[in-house]
């Protein structure tokens, strides 16, 4: 074991600060990554504050960060895809069986024995992992991710989960060219879905609550831009959708865009609500049409989704900060006050 400096939450109503936690040293099959940028998820505030406790309590002290770039200082002797120096990312998944049927198919997102980046039980150690917020990290080569070298390291951070959850249901439910695609919500998740379904070749559609967003939207691929409040200008795209993203995690009208959708269309969940959402039988019965949800995505996806970054230089929309600002971004987060994401620069934790 080795130890490294960390950022920690102690219980559920203390702030993050400065810790020191133990990594284990690299086995065979691990690569030790000095990390350079760690992207802010809502979920590293959801678990933080033990908000999710009814189905995934925090474990406490808790280290978050599942949005991970650095570079290679040290591999183990059976590891062939990196060597010293390298780039490399991880995502929300640091183990899995490798046995079940879903880590064979390349889904180890639903692997029941997954594990995830952090608060996830830790069977090297014996306690739970550790995440992002950190100098290193040690992680099993199979969920160490290539990152294209033209990419710009601190907007590629957020790619590791607020891209892969946007670009896997835009795959797995075949938008390309020629589709009408819908995103609602412009926030994290919501710019990361117009870029990739504008570079899929869709026609784009942003809906959205604020007037204010409409430039933006455009600027992000947007071929048209929504205000969903506006009973008219949603009355026009009636029955046209071939797919809609729908991108927030507050309470709103699922029905109204069960509606837009033409037969066989689909409207796929990445946000999460907190209340259920009422859906209407007759929104779905007469058209054929499906409401799904989507996770992230496994790691043969996860790193498709990088190489398709790399070839269509796509990053997120960024606000880099010192790991010593996470405590005041968190509560920016909840005013969404943040053009689109996160990016802590970890190069401020080492100079503690």
């Amino acid at each position: 074991m080795y130890k490294t400096k960390a950022y920690a939450a102690q219980s559920a109503k203390s702030p993050m600060a400065p810790a020191t936690i133990d990594r284990r040293d690299p086995t065979e099959n691990d690569v030790q990554i000095e990390i350079l940028f760690c992207g802010i998820c809502h979920s590293d505030l959801h678990t933080v504050r033990n908000e999710w406790a009814a189905f995934l309590p925090t474990t406490y002290p808790c280290v978050p960060g599942h949005e991970i770039v650095g570079r290679v200082t040290k591999v183990g002797s059976a590891v062939k895809k990196f060597k010293t120096g390298d780039l490399a990312a991880v995502g929300c998944l640091v183990d899995s069986d490798g046995t079940c049927a879903e880590c064979k198919a390349g889904l180890e997102q639903f692997c029941p024995n997954a594990v995830f980046t952090y608060n996830s039980p830790d069977k090297h150690t014996g306690g739970v992992t550790y995440g992002g917020y950190s100098d290193s990290i040690v992680v099993d080569q199979r969920f160490v991710l290539r990152v294209p070298t033209n990419l710009d390291l601190a907007a590629t951070a957020p790619l590791l989960c607020a891209g892969i959850t946007t670009y896997s249901p835009l795959k797995h439910w075949g938008v390309t060219k020629g589709k009408k695609v819908g995103v609602v919500g412009l926030g994290g998740l919501g710019h990361m879905g117009v870029k990739f379904a504008h570079a899929l070749g869709a026609h784009v559609v942003v809906f959205t609550t604020s007037p204010g967003k409409k430039d933006d939207a455009r600027r992000l691929g947007a071929d048209e831009v929504v205000i969903s409040r506006n009973a008219n200008e949603m009355e026009k795209h009636v029955g046209s959708f071939d797919f809609i993203l729908d991108a927030v995690a507050a309470d709103h009208d699922i029905n109204a865009y069960l509606n837009l959708l033409r037969h066989d269309g689909t409207v796929t969940l990445v946000g999460a609500p907190e209340k259920p959402l009422a859906v209407a039988a007759f929104g779905l019965i007469p058209g054929r049409r499906s409401l799904s949800g989507s996770n992230i995505g496994g790691i043969p996806e996860t790193q498709e989704m990088l190489d398709f970054c790399g070839k269509h230089n796509i990053t997120a929309d960024v606000e880099v900060i010192p790991i010593q600002k996470v405590n005041e971004a968190y509560e920016r987060m909840l005013k969404s006050d943040v053009k689109y994401r996160f990016s802590i620069d970890m190069a401020s934790l080492r100079s503690e």
